[in-house]
C-alpha cells in the first residue's frame, strides 16, 4: 500500500479516480485485516429485504447466523476483529437478545465470549431518532469464554425519553443485575434475560413445555384472502349454520383485536365442500377436516398488548394470524386460564420481545400443576365473554338486543338502560375478580409472589360492554358513560332497521331473513302475526322529511312505540335523541341521525362490508336503503319508479304550492321570501335527481343486475356503481 502511494511517475504523482478508489479499498482492507485489542462500533441497521443483490449474496455466503439484518452481521464481524481476551463495545438493536432469528448468534456469543456489562435502553432512548422506532442496547463483551463470569446489567427500558433514561442510569448504576452466560441456558432459545430470578429459571427447568401439553399449531394459508374469506353477514346464513350439509363455508379464526376468553369470530372460509377448492391456489395450505372436531383455543399473533387467548368453537379453522393450541379437552380450560395470566405473558416476553406471538415461542413456556379452581374460573370467564360477544348483532349467535331483554325491562327506556348498565358493571367486576384470582393461583404455583402482582386494570377486562376497554383509559368517567350510552342507542337503531327489513323481528329471536333472495312472504311464514311488520318491497326511503309512509324516521317512531309502549313514548324518544347527540347539536332529532351518521356507523359496524346498501344521489337529496339479502334484479326499478320518481313528483307539487305562496296577495313578505328560498332549493334537488335518474339509475334498472352473496360485498356492491353511496376502503386488499 505504501509503495503504491509513493510511486512517482516522471516526478509527478498521477493517479486517476479509479486508482483513488483502489487505494481507498486497500486502506480499508489494511484496517480490517489485523486483530484489535478494542473494537467499538455503532453498526448500521438494514433488514434483508432492503439489501441489494451483492450484499444479500455476501450475507448468505459469509454470515449464516446473522444474514437477516446488517447490524447483526456487524456484531459477528466485530467480534472476529478482536484478539483473544480483547474487548468489543457496541450499541445495537435489542432484537438479537431475544428473537429466535438470532438464537445462533446469541449461542455463539454466550459460548465463546463473556458479556462484561450492558445498558439495556429499550425504546425512546434517543430523542433525535423518534419514539418507539428503535429499541437499543449498549454492551461490552470480552473475547474469551468464561461461562461463570457475572456480567453487570442495567435495565432502562421503562424510561419515556432520553433524559429520563439518563436519570435512571445514574440511579441504577449502583444496583445492577448480575448474570453469567450459564444463567441463560435454562430458558429455551437462550435469550439475554438477565433480570429474571432463580425461581423463574427453575420454572423453565422443571416445567413441562407448553408444546407438549397444549400442542400449538400454525394455521392454514389461503394465499388469496379476497377470494376465499368473507365476513359472515355477507353470505347466506344457512350455508354455514346448517350442520346437516357438507361445509360450503367454515368458520374461520383470524386473530383480531385484543380480546380474551371468547370472541373475534367474524370470518368464514369459502370451502365449497372440498379442500381442493383452496389447494388449487398456489402456495395455499389447508387444515384437515379432523381439526373441526378437536378442542382448541386461539390467540392473536400480532398485537401491541398482552398475550390474549380465546376459546375456539370446535367447528373452526384458523389461519396464520390466529394460531391455535389443541389440548386434550380435559386440559382445555386450565391451559386457557394459564395463557391469559400475567405470568404467561411475562414468561413469553422473556422468550420473545417482539409484537409477534409465534407458535414456537408459545410452545416453550413451562407448565406446572396448579389449583383446579383455575379451570372452573376459566369456564365462567368464557361464559361471560360469550354472553357479551353474542349481545351484538355482528355475532352469528346473536338472538336479541339486551335493551329488549325482559330481565332489564323497566317503565321507561332510560330506566331500562340504567338497569342494563348496572348489570354490565357487575359482569365487568366479576370478570376482573376471576382474572385476578387466576393470576394469584398461577403466581403462587410458580412461587413468584415477590415478582408479579395479580391485579388486572379495568381496561384489560375485554368485554365490549366495559367502556374502559372499549374506549381506553384516557377519558373521564362521564365521557366514557356518554360514549357507551351513544353506542348502545346506535345498536338499538341498527336493530330497529334490521326489524324494518325483516332481518330480525320483535316476536322471534335471532335472524329471520338472512339468506339470498328471501321475501316478505318468507318473513310472514316465520312470523305470521308480527307486532312490527317488515317492509314489503325492501326499499326504505331516508329523506329530509316524511314524504313516504315507510320513511325510515317514521318507521323508527313506530318501532319505539311497539318495543317500549305508548305510555312513555315521548320520554323514550327524547332519551334516544339526546343520547345519540353526543356532540350537543341544537334541535337534534332521530332524522338528523339517520341523514348524518347512520350509514357511516353501519359501514363501520360491518367493517366496510355493509349489509344495508344506500342508494344516494350525488349531493344526497335522495336516499333509500335496501337489504342486500333481499335484493332482486328488479330492486333498482322499484327504487326508481316507486321512490325516486314519486319523490320528484311530490317535490314538484310542493314547489307549485310554494310558487303560489310567493305570488299570493295574502302572503306576508317573510312568507314570500321563505317560499322563494325553498323553491330555489327544490329546483336544485329536482335537477340533481333528474341527472341521477338519467345518468345512473335508469340505465342500471334496465340492466337487471344480479348478485351472488357468495362473492361478498366487495364484488357485489360495485355492480350497482354510482347508484350507491361510495364506501372508502371497500376495494382494499383483504389481509
Amino acid at each position: 500500500l505504501r509503495i503504491l502511494e509513493s510511486k512517482n511517475v516522471s516526478g509527478q504523482l498521477f493517479i486517476s479516480m479509479t486508482h483513488q478508489k483502489v487505494l481507498q479499498a486497500l486502506r480499508q482492507a489494511d484496517y480490517l485485516s489485523p486483530k484489535y485489542h478494542v473494537v467499538i462500533a455503532n453498526p448500521p441497521y438494514m433488514g434483508k429485504r432492503s439489501m441489494n443483490g451483492r450484499l444479500q449474496v455476501l450475507a448468505k455466503d459469509c454470515y449464516q447466523r446473522t444474514k437477516t439484518d446488517l447490524f447483526a452481521m456487524f456484531i459477528e464481524r466485530n467480534v472476529d476483529l478482536a484478539k483473544d481476551s480483547a474487548y468489543v463495545a457496541m450499541i445495537t438493536m435489542q432484537s438479537w437478545m431475544f428473537l429466535s432469528t438470532f438464537e445462533s448468534l446469541r449461542s455463539n456469543i454466550l459460548s465463546n465470549s463473556s458479556i462484561v456489562s450492558m445498558v439495556h435502553l429499550g425504546a425512546r432512548a434517543f430523542d433525535s431518532i423518534g419514539g418507539e422506532v428503535v429499541s437499543t442496547t449498549a454492551f461490552i463483551c470480552k473475547n474469551i469464554a468464561d461461562r461463570e463470569y457475572k456480567g453487570t446489567y442495567l435495565r432502562l427500558v421503562d424510561g419515556e425519553d432520553e433524559q429520563e433514561k439518563s436519570n435512571q442510569l445514574k440511579e441504577l448504576k449502583s444496583r445492577p443485575y448480575l448474570a453469567s452466560s450459564h444463567d441463560f441456558d435454562t430458558i429455551p432459545g437462550r435469550p439475554i434475560a438477565y433480570w429474571i430470578s432463580e425461581k423463574v429459571r427453575n420454572a423453565f427447568a422443571q416445567g413441562t413445555p407448553f408444546g407438549d401439553v397444549g400442542f400449538p399449531k400454525v394455521g392454514m394459508q389461503t394465499s388469496n384472502n379476497d377470494k376465499y374469506l368473507r365476513l359472515w353477514p355477507e353470505v347466506s346464513f344457512h350455508e354455514f349454520k346448517d350442520e346437516e350439509m357438507p361445509p360450503k363455508w367454515i368458520k374461520y379464526l383470524k386473530g383480531g383485536a385484543f380480546r380474551r376468553w371468547y370472541g373475534n369470530l367474524d370470518y368464514l372460509l369459502r370451502y365449497n365442500k372440498d379442500p381442493q377448492f383452496i389447494k388449487q391456489q398456489p402456495n395455499a395450505t389447508v387444515l384437515p377436516e379432523t381439526k373441526l372436531k378437536e378442542a382448541k383455543c386461539t390467540w392473536t399473533d400480532l398485537t401491541s398488548g398482552p398475550f390474549n387467548a380465546r376459546y375456539a368453537p370446535d367447528d373452526t379453522f384458523h389461519d396464520i394470524s390466529g394460531h391455535c393450541f389443541y389440548p386434550p379437552r380435559s386440559k382445555q380450560m386450565v391451559l386457557l386460564a394459564y395463557s391469559n395470566t400475567r405470568l404467561f405473558d411475562y414468561l413469553l416476553s422473556l422468550i420473545n420481545a417482539s409484537f409477534h406471538f409465534q407458535v414456537g415461542d408459545v410452545a416453550k413456556i413451562p407448565v406446572l400443576e396448579v389449583d383446579p379452581s383455575a379451570s372452573n374460573n376459566a369456564s365462567t370467564l368464557v361464559s361471560l365473554s360469550k354472553r357479551d360477544w353474542d349481545s351484538y348483532e355482528t355475532s352469528w349467535d346473536f338472538t336479541g338486543l339486551p335493551l329488549l331483554n325482559p330481565d332489564y325491562r323497566q317503565s321507561t327506556l332510560k330506566a331500562t338502560y340504567q338497569k342494563l348498565r348496572a348489570h354490565w358493571q357487575e359482569m365487568t367486576l366479576e370478570m376482573q375478580c376471576l382474572e385476578q384470582e387466576n393470576n394469584r393461583i398461577f403466581i403462587d404455583a410458580y412461587g413468584l409472589q415477590d415478582e408479579l402482582k395479580p391485579e388486572v386494570p379495568l381496561n384489560e377486562i375485554t368485554l365490549t360492554c366495559n367502556p374502559h376497554y372499549r374506549y381506553g383509559n384516557d377519558k373521564s368517567d362521564d365521557e366514557l358513560e356518554a360514549l357507551l350510552l351513544a353506542d348502545t342507542l346506535r345498536e338499538l337503531v341498527s336493530y330497529a332497521v334490521g326489524c324494518m327489513f325483516g332481518r330480525y323481528a320483535l316476536d322471534k329471536p335471532g335472524l329471520v331473513l338472512a339468506n339470498q333472495g328471501e321475501t316478505i312472504e318468507d318473513f310472514l311464514q316465520r312470523v305470521p302475526e308480527p307486532s312490527f311488520p317488515a317492509d314489503g318491497d325492501n326499499v326504505i326511503p331516508m329523506l329530509d322529511g316524511d314524504w313516504f309512509t315507510d320513511d325510515i324516521a317514521e318507521r323508527f317512531h313506530k318501532f319505539l312505540r311497539v318495543a317500549f309502549g305508548d305510555e312513555h313514548y315521548e320520554d323514550n324518544l327524547r332519551f334516544v335523541e339526546q343520547g345519540l347527540n353526543i356532540k350537543g347539536k341544537r334541535n337534534y332529532g332521530i332524522r338528523d341521525y339517520f341523514l348524518g351518521e347512520f350509514y357511516t356507523d353501519h359501514v363501520k359496524r360491518y367493517k366496510k362490508r355493509p349489509i344495508y346498501w344506500l342508494f344516494s344521489s350525488p349531493k344526497g337529496s335522495f336516499n333509500a336503503l335496501i337489504y342486500m339479502h333481499r335484493y332482486r334484479p328488479d330492486t333498482v326499478s322499484v327504487v326508481l319508479n316507486d321512490y325516486l320518481r314519486e319523490f320528484r313528483t311530490k317535490l314538484t307539487s310542493h314547489k307549485n304550492h310554494l310558487e303560489a305562496v310567493s305570488i299570493s296577495a295574502s302572503s306576508s313578505q317573510s312568507e314570500k321570501t321563505k317560499a322563494l328560498k325553498e323553491i330555489e332549493k327544490i329546483t336544485k334537488m329536482i335537477a340533481e335527481m333528474e341527472e341521477y335518474e338519467r345518468e345512473v339509475l335508469y340505465p342500471l334498472a334496465t340492466e337487471q343486475v344480479e348478485i351472488d352473496l357468495d362473492d361478498g360485498v366487495k364484488v357485489n356492491y360495485p355492480k350497482l356503481g354510482a347508484a350507491l353511496k361510495k364506501i372508502v376502503g371497500l376495494d382494499a386488499k383483504e389481509d
